[in-house]
């Protein structure tokens, strides 16, 4: 961004502390002053970068993730990415102490019903599914598979309850 001869300049007030004033006397002739102000201004909006660059950063930064996603899926569906070379953590996919609980205790429970995960974090039932499920989404797009699995019938005693995916888990 320069300042073309053609340019149309506008007036700016601004206000400043005192001892910037008075440094300014100092330093900057009278009749350089407003070139001064108006070359820093313009200095500092070249190194701020523009709302709509950052957002299209963004994006493509979105883009990027989806697209390096996509192929970790390709990849497993092919049997490329084989989960025996490296086994998940399945604490990578928690988000806060809440995930982490719920993690920990399916680790040590093996299976578990969302009242059990509730009780157990403190909580109520239907964060805590909007969290299974979230992390099975997460880990499903990540890996091609889901860390965490429901059954909706009835296994090892209990019913309608989650579990994480064992071949997937390092232990």
């Amino acid at each position: 961004m320069a300042i073309t001869v053609t340019a149309r300049l506008v007036v700016v007030s601004a206000k400043i502390p005192e001892d910037v004033y008075k440094e300014l006397l100092l330093r900057i002739p009278e009749r350089e002053r407003s070139d001064f102000i108006r070359e820093a201004i313009l200095e500092k909006l070249e190194k701020t970068p523009r709302a709509d660059k950052v957002l299209e950063l963004e994006n493509r930064m979105a883009k990027v993730e989806a697209d390096v996603a996509e192929i970790k899926k390709s990849l497993t569906d092919l049997e490329v990415l084989t989960f025996e070379h490296g086994k998940v953590n399945p604490h990578t996919f928690c988000i806060d102490e809440i995930d982490h609980k719920i993690i920990d205790y399916l680790l040590h429970y093996r299976i578990a019903t969302t009242p059990e995960l509730a009780e157990y974090t403190k909580t109520n039932r239907w964060l805590v599914l909007n969290r299974l499920r979230k992390m099975q989404k997460t880990s499903k797009k990540q890996l091609g598979h889901p860390i965490l699995t429901y059954y909706p019938g009835e296994k090892q005693g209990k019913r309608k309850a989650w579990s994480l995916t064992e071949e997937l888990i390092e232990t």
